[in-house]
């Protein structure tokens, strides 16, 4: 992404009561995993609200590098940090020893310099640090307990997050953006490719979150100075077999046939939690923001994938 185009060096005269404006220096913003999914929308949506933005995907910027984030923190001198970079492929994560690498130890690394330098960290976390049997929406201050290493490691990484000052963690579920791949990806490139019979898991509940929502939301939470634990996600509960029903619906796709799966027939080597609806009104209260149903934010999300020019 051109830093060009996100990050003037200009400062910004706030319009006062007095003849005389103040100039207001722009707040710098460190992105790391800014090639992903969510950082990819991130990055602009903070630029757009004045923020001094600097964006590193994870070929400028390894957070489990030690030599890396010094050279970034060193380089940008952020005020702020908002770690986008996650290992998520869940199953993968049962084996591979990057990914607690990565969700733990990268974002403790992330704490520390943070707390050198006085920076707020923005962690982003997952829905999978609960185990789901709850039965009602989980709030900020609910017991986790992960059922799963990617989950597992998702927890450290809040917990070593959170020892940083002033330290925001937002929680989310279920993403789906243009900016990387995902279960509405999944679901339509299946169908592009002729399949007529498709197999959806119909025991796991949650609530879908578009990325460009959820960058609006950390936006807003860093307007309204929030710190702590929010959930945000969009509007909406459903199973994965729900979701993908509303998929083909908004597509037109007639001719398709989605058969209901119980978790356990997949044999996935992750467990993932039955539900993990999480409780905005947190988020909601501290903003004064409404979220919007996740069927909005899909058909947006699906017109645009249809024209990418647009």
């Amino acid at each position: 992404m051109n830093e060009a185009a996100l990050a003037p060096a200009e400062t910004i005269p706030d319009v006062l009561t007095t003849p005389h404006p103040v100039l207001r220096l722009r707040r710098r913003i460190l992105i790391t995993g800014a090639g992903g999914m969510l950082g990819s929308d991130l990055a602009p949506v903070l630029a757009g609200a004045g923020f001094e933005v600097f964006p590193r995907p994870r070929s400028d910027l390894d957070i489990t590098k030690e030599a890396d984030v010094a050279a970034a923190f060193h380089d940008v001198r952020p005020q702020v940090v908002v770690n986008c970079a996650a290992f998520t492929r869940v199953d993968d994560a049962e084996t591979e020893p990057r990914a607690f690498e990565v969700n733990a130890r990268g974002v403790q690394l992330l704490a520390e310099h943070c707390q050198r330098q006085s920076a707020q960290l923005v962690q982003v976390s997952t829905d999978f640090v609960f185990d789901g049997e709850k039965g009602s929406p989980y709030q900020e201050d609910d017991v986790t307990h992960p059922l799963s290493a990617y989950g597992l490691g998702k927890r450290e990484g809040e917990e070593a997050a959170l020892s940083a000052p002033s330290a925001l963690l937002v929680r989310s579920s279920w993403l789906f953006g243009l900016g990387g791949w995902n279960f509405v990806e999944a679901i339509v490139k299946q169908v592009e490719s002729g399949k007529r019979l498709l197999t959806v898991v119909d025991d796991q509940r949650g609530r879908p979150t578009a990325t460009p929502d959820l960058s609006e939301g950390i936006l807003a939470l860093l307007q309204a100075g929030a710190a702590g634990t929010y959930h945000f996600a969009n509007r909406g509960e459903a199973t994965w077999f729900d979701f993908a029903g509303e998929i083909l619906a908004i597509t037109g796709e007639t001719g398709v046939r989605i058969e209901p799966v119980a978790s356990a027939a997949l044999a996935r080597p992750a467990r993932r939690p039955a539900y993990s609806v999480l409780d905005t009104t947190k988020y909601e209260t501290a903003t004064g923001r409404p979220i919007r149903h996740f069927r909005e934010a899909l058909a947006e999300y699906l017109s645009r994938r249809a024209r990418p020019e647009a």
